[in-house]
């Protein structure tokens, strides 16, 4: 098959940790072809297919868990040492896997990708579900696996809150890998200099929930694969005194099996979400609590597979295959 990759820029990739990477490595292995492209390489003309700029590569196999960058882990494709224009449509699937913020230009990104759909393109995960679940909003769908939360932009209500609450965590809507969220204490300590700061004024919309203290375990990143979880989560554990668990800014992860209530939230949520063409979601959980519901490039797939040996690059290609043989299928075509 022939898949292409939306991403960020291949020399920024981390391979000893990056689950495109890993993606990339399974399928390559079974005789995929692999291309590359950023959303910025993406077009449409009118009498024109929506194209993608794209890179046709080769993995050299010359990276390991070194923990080191390193950009000679792909080569250019002999037959095409550059950059060509590619139909989305002509090729086997799309992956998004473009890194957050989910901003205006990644949102004009998945119009055009719902454009390519319309031309026949098969993408994933679906564009008009990346669109439609906001990462830090869509857990609003599911109250009662939450902890009380406030969306505003107004001071007030997010000073009642802290007063109701006591211990409070704030955080922007497009933060990204731990990005701008604070922890407010029952002394109400820098609660206003927060808030401006988040806030604006009451220009930006403001995430408020009760602070959950098994964040000393871990914010468990549990995968959501073809409508099935992952048999194992990546707990990410905050380290010293920081209070975020985010491997972006330090925390450490350790896989470990899915407790009762992971693989509740699991179960309830993953046939609802991949019938809306999430292919693949990440739930974060902190204790017995939702707290996001990552749909744009979800992580974790080297560190959970090194750790526990459950393949998850080779779950993950094989719900991908599957998907594109019931859409062939239903179409009468061929893959």
């Amino acid at each position: 098959m022939k898949l292409l990759f939306v991403a960020d820029p291949l020399e920024s990739f981390k391979t000893y940790k990056d689950s495109t990477y890993a993606m990339m490595r399974e399928a390559a292995a079974r005789g995929h072809t692999l291309m590359a492209c950023r959303c910025e390489d993406l077009r449409w003309q009118r009498g024109e297919p929506v194209l993608g700029f794209v890179r046709d590569i080769e993995l050299t196999g010359n990276t390991g868990n070194t923990g080191k960058d390193g950009h000679d882990w792909f080569r250019a494709a002999q037959q095409a040492p550059n950059e060509r224009p590619q139909p989305l449509a002509e090729v086997d699937a799309v992956i998004m896997r473009k890194d957050p913020p989910f901003d205006s230009e990644y949102f004009y990104a998945t119009h055009l990708l719902s454009q390519a759909e319309r031309e026949g393109a098969r993408i994933f995960n679906q564009p008009a579900a990346l669109r439609e679940h906001p990462e830090k909003l869509a857990i609003l769908e599911f109250p009662q696996f939450i902890t009380p939360t406030l969306v505003t932009r107004d001071a007030a209500d997010i000073r009642r809150f802290h007063a109701e609450h006591g211990d409070i965590i704030l955080k922007p809507l497009d933060g990204m890998g731990g990005m701008g969220i604070f922890r407010v204490g029952p002394d109400g300590l820098n609660l206003g200099s927060i808030v401006e700061t988040l806030n604006r004024g009451g220009a930006q919309t403001v995430m408020v929930q009760k602070y959950l203290s098994e964040i000393v375990q871990g914010d468990k990143r549990v995968l959501l694969i073809g409508g099935e979880p992952v048999p194992f989560a990546l707990a990410r554990v905050p380290q010293g005194s920081e209070i975020r668990g985010n491997l972006a800014v330090g925390g450490k992860g350790v896989a470990q099996p899915l407790s009762a209530r992971d693989r509740e939230i699991a179960t309830a949520l993953a046939p609802v979400l991949a019938a809306r063409g999430l292919l693949l979601v990440g739930l974060d959980i902190i204790g017995d609590c939702l707290t996001e519901i990552n749909v744009t490039s979800p992580t974790g797939f080297q560190e959970i597979t090194q750790q526990s040996g459950f393949d998850v690059a080779r779950r993950f290609i094989d719900a991908l295959e599957a998907a594109l043989r019931a859409g062939s299928e239903a179409t009468g075509g061929h893959s």
